[in-house]
């Protein structure tokens, strides 16, 4: 009851688990943000890769991981990025920061540059599945949003075969280890997908940030839409855009591009 006296009707905002590496004085903080079903453990791999001199904080999002997982919140990008920015000054690191987003992590990351820009200094977003609005435009063929948009709320009417399917790959290791969704924690990751990933306008937004933004693509990867980052790269200077052979989870070569991109902007800083 107190719980939800303070964060539902004061709306004052959660803030999130962490887990801070410092291994030396920093000379640049960067904050990670995992996709949906993860947490920040996500990216120990890449964490590992950078310098000592590098401040990494993850942080586990609403409803994930080791966060709390309020089951009348609405999970959309603008609850999760004012938690993130709670939890920012909650940690007193003072100073603006380099947001590194995976998938659902990007669009948050996206949310939190729009709204507190003097806080973030650069992005990495990482297989951001950036996706135009609906439209009513007639096609011969459907654009990639409106099929991935029909697959997500197949997904969401058929939770139970949802995790029929999850809990097979993660027995046979077809998916990140990361991974943590279970039966008890569904109904955030449902309610995450419809609010922030189905429906987004972070394409939109992300094209009025102003900071130095770097996206990467794996090539085979199921749920982005290269053409929407290759306009992207296109239409706004400020935004580069790198392929590489992997899917959409961490794995592969998908990490060592991520460090690359974290320590290309840090070297600017």
């Amino acid at each position: 009851m107190f719980d939800q006296l303070i964060h539902r009707w004061l709306r004052i905002p959660y803030t999130l688990h962490t887990q801070v590496t410092q291994r030396a004085k920093p000379r640049v903080t960067v904050m990670f943000i995992h996709g949906i079903g993860n947490s920040g453990k996500v990216w120990a791999d890449v964490i590992h890769r950078l310098p000592k001199d590098v401040r990494c904080v993850t942080v586990d999002l609403l409803g994930f991981g080791e966060s709390p997982k309020p089951s009348w919140a609405v999970y959309n990008a603008r609850t999760q990025a004012r938690s993130v920015l709670a939890t920012y000054v909650k940690l007193r690191l003072f100073g603006p920061v380099i947001l590194v987003g995976h998938s659902l992590g990007s669009l948050v990351a996206v949310e939190v540059a729009r709204r507190y820009r003097l806080l973030v200094k650069a992005l990495v977003l990482v297989s951001p599945p950036f996706y135009h609005l609906d439209s009513e435009e007639r096609r011969l063929l459907p654009r990639p949003e409106k099929v991935l948009r029909f697959l997500y709320k197949f997904i969401q009417k058929h939770p139970d075969e949802f995790m029929n399917i999850a809990e097979l790959a993660m027995r046979y290791k077809l998916i990140s280890g990361a991974f943590e969704v279970d039966r008890d924690g569904v109904g955030s990751y449902m309610a995450t997908l419809e609010a922030a990933i189905v429906n987004q306008t972070a394409i939109l937004d992300v094209q009025k940030l102003n900071q130095p933004i770097r996206i990467i693509h794996g090539m085979v990867d199921p749920v982005v839409v290269a053409s929407n980052l290759t306009f992207l790269e296109k239409t706004r200077p400020n935004i580069s855009l790198r392929h590489v052979a992997a899917g959409h989870e961490l794995t592969g070569f998908m990490n060592p591009a991520v460090c690359k991109a974290i320590e290309a902007l840090r070297s600017t800083m």
